[in-house]
């Protein structure tokens, strides 16, 4: 039993805004494929103000940017560097590849190969999400992808130089600065001047996110990582100023941001609002975090901790956060969220800038089929075969039966051919 003590947007509102997001991002798209470079180029300059020489920087733009950047930030941006790639590098030697022998002179395997090309699309809009760039490049370097694109917009009319430096220390093989619908399009479809690549990685607005989407066919994607969603689960062992605190803390990303509370204390609810109120009269992000607490936010007052349970995988929330007396009994009984952040003194922040796990993750409750980027996002699975003469007979015998019975004479045939002449020993001889 649940009681909604604070709802959000109704959906019917949120429709309405995502009908015309997708006839925005449809229409970028066409012209992009188009028109190309002049396409990319027009776009660029009405939606960032900018309009380079060229869209990718040179080597020595690149060495320019890092300069800029304080030693100190540098360091920060080495040491989260080395945690994600630290926990891909296990994540890759997780994944092996296989060779068996089903029956007598019958081989089956597969192979673990890395994507060509890969586009990591880093946001950089309202605020550089430089540690995009770690999360996206870093993995598909790690997975051994060949080329590795990383694409950001600019940043008050310039490269962002500490973006640009954590995509060159992640190991990007190419730069380019360029935002939104427009880059993504350009990189999935190709232009004049720009390779395309195989698949589009990375979060996003709820434009990229759709740009994904539409543009999924064409090239591979990650996942739909868009607007950033928290769900903190919740008992009265923790105190209003934390969940109040962590809220707000992902809320600020933007006025879509869905932030949600669920928790079985109604007192622990009644102080969490307040505590919003207070808090929101000196963040510095107030103005975008009241806006998503206002439209997304959400109270919801369960009964029991397997209710929490039921109710969280039916939201199915990009981050969940558990501050409870047991946050373990989340870890054994949920199954539907991007990254469980559990207890205290962990929370979403630590795993959206610093401690390893990926951070982009399943957004729009796609967390009911997928998890989120990681080093096997890069790799593909791809199977062989082979097998002895008399191996292949007794696999033609099957395979023509269930050809007959489907009505694939073709098929049939294939394997009626292999039957007659390895099952013949004077032909199989002829064959050699």
């Amino acid at each position: 039993m649940t009681r909604i003590l604070k709802s959000g947007m109704n959906p019917e509102t949120q429709l309405r805004a995502q009908d015309s997001v997708q006839q925005t991002v449809r229409g970028i798209i066409s012209d992009i494929r188009e028109r190309g470079d002049d396409a990319l180029r027009e776009l660029s300059q009405r939606f960032d103000g900018w309009n380079p020489d060229a869209f990718r920087l040179s080597a020595e733009q690149i060495q320019a940017a890092v300069a800029q950047v304080p030693a100190e930030v540098l360091d920060s941006i080495r040491f989260s560097l080395t945690q994600v790639r630290t926990f891909a590098q296990a994540q890759r030697a997780s994944i092996r590849e296989v060779e068996i022998e089903t029956i007598p002179g019958v081989t089956l395997g597969h192979k673990v190969l890395p994507m060509n090309s890969v586009a990591c699309y880093v946001p950089g809009g309202r605020y550089p999400m430089i540690a995009s760039a770690l999360m996206s490049v870093a993995t598909a370097k790690v997975a051994g992808v060949g080329r590795v694109v990383a694409v950001t917009p600019p940043k008050d009319g310039q490269p962002y130089p500490a973006t640009v430096a954590t995509m060159h220390l992640a190991g990007a093989d190419e730069i380019y600065i360029m935002g939104g619908v427009q880059a993504l399009s350009a990189l999935a479809l190709g232009t004049q001047s720009i390779a395309p690549v195989d698949m589009l990685v990375g979060p996003g607005n709820a434009y990229v996110a759709e740009a994904k989407r539409q543009l999924f066919g064409q090239v591979g994607i990650d996942l739909l990582a868009g607007p950033t969603e928290t769900l903190i689960i919740a008992d009265d062992s923790v105190d209003a100023e934390m969940v109040a605190t962590d809220l707000l803390g992902q809320a600020e990303h933007g006025p879509n941001s869905p932030a949600v509370l669920l928790t079985t204390s109604e007192t622990l609810a009644n102080a969490v609002v307040a505590e919003i109120e207070r808090q929101l009269t000196v963040l510095a992000t107030a103005e975008v975090a009241s806006a998503a607490w206002r439209d997304y936010g959400q109270i919801i007052l369960a009964d029991s901790d397997a209710e929490m349970v039921r109710v969280a995988d039916e939201i199915a929330s990009e981050h969940v956060q558990v501050l409870t007396r047991d946050p373990d009994y989340f870890l054994t009984h949920m199954t539907n969220y991007g990254s469980l952040f559990l207890g205290p003194e962990t929370n979403v922040a630590y795993g959206d800038k610093v401690i390893g796990t990926n951070h982009i993750l399943p957004t729009g409750r796609a967390a009911r089929y997928t998890g989120g980027l990681w080093v096997g996002k890069y790799l593909k699975t791809v199977t062989y075969q082979r097998a002895t003469r008399e191996a292949s007979v007794i696999i033609g015998r099957h395979t023509s039966v269930i050809c007959g019975v489907e009505g694939f004479a073709g098929h049939q045939r294939q394997a009626d051919l292999r039957v007659e002449r390895y099952s013949k020993p004077e032909l199989v001889q002829s064959t050699d």
